[in-house]
Formats: structure tokens, sequence, C-alpha cells
């Protein structure tokens, strides 16, 4: 009998358990949620960042607070969010310069992108642009690439950081034209936004986020995007593709994560109220405001999308011959 008794014992005990997660999942969230975002206030993840917030918290009927925690090119706050309980209540930003640049681009990553987290969906896909001082003498993207030719190592390009994906979008310039182009570091890309528009630097390889409203203030010139096709809201700048420059003619993922472990039911909840988040007509909107397109995943697409990520940006960094930090 004490055999029966201990199995029947068990099978409550599993029963209890079963039923503990189900609640658990049937009543989250109960409290507010945090959204780790890996970036500095005002960039492109924390736009983002911020307007999903707002809308996944409607979807969830429960308040979701943004924490700002920049460093190390997104690598200190995907660190921490890693670490945090994979109970719901931390979420974090998974971007491709954070969950697939940076682990391809340090010799000892903090962090693995796609073991340390649980991919929820994909948000939106941010066109690259190129960028120039708006009198600046180069009035094309082949000008550019003309006067790297023309004389070596002259031309320079200011970037967020180095390996950051500003810095290697410069590098796989200079390797797709087979040119040299002088790379000058700065302490992220407001500052390198800064010089190009006092005319200290020739060139920088940003994101739409960031460079739009200069743009559109005829403070910068776009020469070049990376998308499928011409933004709607630059439809006489071409992409990268129309130019000869198709290896950079891809747009930057930023996507929504947590901690590794994630609870199932917990993770279908969260990527169902994102994808009634995405098709919000006002988040929509913000987001294409910011050059962006909705992009929603299931987790695995999602989880797809950054192991193939990891393998391109392994391949590219060995191809540019990019010394690891």
């Amino acid at each position: 009998m004490k055999p029966l008794k201990s199995l029947l014992a068990l099978a409550l005990g599993l029963g209890a358990i079963s039923m503990a997660h189900a609640a658990g999942a049937t009543s989250y969230p109960d409290r507010p949620v945090r959204l780790v975002v890996p970036y500095a206030v005002g960039g492109a993840t924390d736009v983002i960042g911020r307007v999903m917030a707002r809308y996944l918290g409607e979807a969830l009927g429960q308040s979701i607070v943004v924490e700002n925690k920049p460093g190390a090119g997104g690598s200190t706050g995907s660190q921490y969010a890693s670490k945090q309980p994979a109970d719901g209540y931390t979420l974090v930003m998974m971007v491709e310069s954070s969950h697939a640049v940076n682990p391809n681009v340090y010799a000892k990553p903090a962090y693995d992108a796609v073991k340390d987290f649980t991919p929820i969906t994909n948000i939106a896909n941010v066109p690259g642009v190129m960028v120039v001082n708006v009198s600046s003498q180069y009035k094309t993207a082949q000008d550019v690439i003309d006067e790297a030719r023309k004389t070596p190592a002259k031309l320079n390009y200011g970037s967020s950081g180095n390996g950051g994906l500003s810095h290697l979008s410069g590098a796989l310039f200079g390797h797709t034209t087979r040119t040299q182009i002088t790379h000058v570091p700065y302490k992220g890309l407001g500052p390198a936004l800064n010089d190009l528009i006092a005319g200290q630097i020739d060139v920088v390889f940003d994101n739409m986020p960031s460079s739009g409203g200069l743009i559109a203030g005829n403070q910068l010139r776009a020469l070049a995007v990376s998308s499928p096709k011409r933004l709607a809201n630059l439809p006489n700048v071409p992409t990268y593709a129309e130019v000869g420059l198709k290896p950079m003619n891809d747009m930057s993922w930023y996507g929504l994560g947590a901690p590794a472990g994630l609870d199932a039911a917990v993770l279908h909840k969260l990527n169902i109220a994102a994808k009634a988040a995405l098709q919000n007509p006002e988040l929509i909107k913000t987001i294409e405001q910011q050059g962006a397109v909705v992009d929603y995943q299931s987790p695995q697409q999602f989880r797809d999308t950054v192991e193939r990520s990891n393998k391109a940006w392994a391949k590219l960094i060995k191809d540019i011959g990019f010394k690891k930090l």
C-alpha cells in the first residue's frame, strides 16, 4: 500500500504544481511589468520600446514601466535582463545591435543572445541610412564611393563607437566598395551627428529613427537607405541595392524578449498581447513616423530571426576582417 500511497501523493503534487502554473498564467500580469531598454533615452530602441510598452500594456491590462540601462553598446542592459527571474515581469528589447552584432564583435560576450533569452516577437524593422551634411559636396552615394576610391583613407565616417552597428556598416561599405574609409568613433550617435552637422566629419551610417528628423529639418542629406524599396517619405533617395551596395540593404530588427525559461503559457499570453498591440493604428502610425515597418512574428519565427542574424553577422565580421574587441 505504501508504494500506492507514494504514487498517489506524487500525482497530487504534480497536479498541484500544474494547477499553480495554470493559475499563474491566468492571473498574469497581476502587477506592473518592466521593460529593460539597453540603450539611452531618445534613441531608436528607446522610442520603439516606449510605444510598444504603452500599447502592450493596454493589451495586457497592466502598466509596463520602461527602464533604460545603457552601456557597452547595449550589452550592459541585456546582460542585466538575462539575469532576472523568468516570471514575465521583466521584459527586454532584443535588437539586432545587442543580440546579433555584440555577441559576434566581443571576444568574450557577456551573454548568449539565443540561450539566455526567450524571444517573444519582433516589433519593427528599421531602415539604415547613409547621411552627409546638407551642404556637403557629396550629392549621391556614388560621389562618396568615387571620393573614397580617388583618395584612400581621406574620407571619414563617424559612429556610435567601436564595434557598434554604425561602425560595422562603415566597415561593410569599405569592404563592399573595396575602398579605405577612416573610422571616427564617438560615444554615441548623437555626438557623431552633431559633428556631421558641424562639418567635422564626412559621413555617418545611421538609422532612420535617429536621422529622420534631421533629414526632414534640412540639416542632413540622405544618400541611400536600406529597405526593400524606396521609403514613401524619401521617394528620391535610392536603396543601397540601387546604388550597387546590395550587402548593405538589410533592415535592422527591433524585438521583444524575456529572460530564458519563461513559462510557455505566459509566453503565449505575451505574444498574443503583442500581436494585438502591433495591430493598433496609433502604434503603427508612430512606428512608421520613425521610418520603421511593423513586423509581428511568432516566438519561433523571432527565434529563427535572431539565430539567422547571428550566423550572418558572424560571417560578415569574419569576411571584413574585423578584430574582435
